[in-house]
């Protein structure tokens, strides 16, 4: 039975027990349909070996080789994963395009007795989904910006606000990325596609009567593009910028940048991608400062020759704040963040 889905909603909350890709785990690991699991009924080798015998030998010869290797893996799924599902259990399948490899394994499931469908266009439907949210119609909530130099805690600021029942978007929390070369996080950036399909899952739960606060960004954060919809709703938004003293600023970045202050040649690794738009004589004075501990020092170094100056730049080409939050301390991020959320309340009454 196809299962047909129209709406990004129909496959946020779609109701089935599992959702099940039984794609390759290379194309998994670049995106799927939220929450699905990862059961391959080819794995990346098999699946470049059965393409290679398809365009080099015979479709026949491919698909009868596929179908041995899809059983084979469809059995030890069963056996394995599946073992400990009900006689009711509810699931739905999907491929690339809704095709061989998905209807053969809810063929099998299916004559067990499990209440399988298959998802109709398979991850290509929810890729359409997830374009049509991004890039065909407007970001669904009225945009405010939280803006303010580097180091003024504006993420961790997000967190607290939604505490305050306010609605944000994390852009970098899912890009996995702080937005800057000091910026890189464990784990890694997820795939662009990865990266869209959670931005839209996001956008597509948030309420259109209440604004959503998001972080200033370029339209970049690390290596993940921004869609142009979102990007240009952000530049024309009001702002609300946090203001704080350079000491501040650099004392909180220190703490924010822990695992970045502990790790000696990863850190200087990234004073030296500065070296194409700076004098030789300041990297190697940031290097003094890092490697001497005055992470501090560095930190307000960064931002007054590098960070504020770049900030400035883009500032002025984005729209003017509407409000500012001014700060001499970002110790106690509740506070603060209690005295933005009454700026948003204030922006949405107009």
């Amino acid at each position: 039975m196809a299962y047909r889905a129209t709406d990004l909603s129909q496959l946020i909350e779609h109701g089935f027990d599992d959702v099940i890709d039984v794609r390759s785990p290379a194309e998994w690991q670049e995106d799927r349909v939220p929450g699905a699991i990862n059961l391959p009924v080819l794995d990346n080798e098999e699946r470049a070996r059965v393409g290679t015998i398809y365009k080099q030998v015979n479709p026949f010869s491919a698909r009868k080789i596929g179908a041995a290797l899809v059983a084979r893996n469809a059995a030890r799924h069963i056996e394995e994963v599946l073992a400990d599902r009900p006689g009711g259990w509810r699931p739905l399948v999907y491929c690339w395009r809704g095709g061989q490899r998905s209807n053969s394994f809810a063929m099998i499931l299916g004559q067990i007795g499990w209440r399988v469908e298959v998802l109709e266009g398979g991850y290509k439907s929810w890729r359409g989904l997830v374009v049509q949210e991004l890039y065909d119609r407007p970001v669904r909530a009225p945009v405010v910006v939280i803006d303010g130099n580097t180091g003024a805690a504006k993420t961790e600021i997000l967190t607290h606000l939604a505490a305050f029942g306010v609605q944000v978007l994390d852009l970098e929390g899912l890009a996995n990325h702080r937005g800057s070369l000091f910026g890189a996080l464990a784990g890694g950036q997820p795939a662009q596609r990865g990266f869209e399909s959670r931005l839209a899952v996001a956008l597509a739960r948030l309420d259109p009567t209440q604004p959503v606060v998001v972080e200033a960004e370029s339209s970049k954060i690390g290596e993940i593009r921004l869609p142009p919809g979102l990007w240009k709703a952000m530049q024309a938004a009001p702002r609300i910028e946090v203001a704080a003293p350079v000491a501040a600023r650099a004392a909180y970045l220190v703490r924010a940048y822990r695992d970045l202050v502990e790790d000696g040649p990863r850190l200087a690794a990234v004073i030296d991608l500065l070296r194409p738009v700076h004098p030789a004589k300041r990297i190697e004075e940031w290097h003094a400062h890092a490697a001497a501990g005055r992470f501090e020092e560095l930190a307000a170094d960064l931002m007054q020759r590098h960070y504020d100056p770049r900030y400035a730049k883009h500032r002025a080409r984005s729209a003017p704040p509407r409000a500012a939050v001014e700060t001499d301390r970002l110790d106690d991020l509740p506070a603060l963040a209690a005295r933005i959320a009454a700026q948003v309340a204030r922006l949405a009454e107009g």
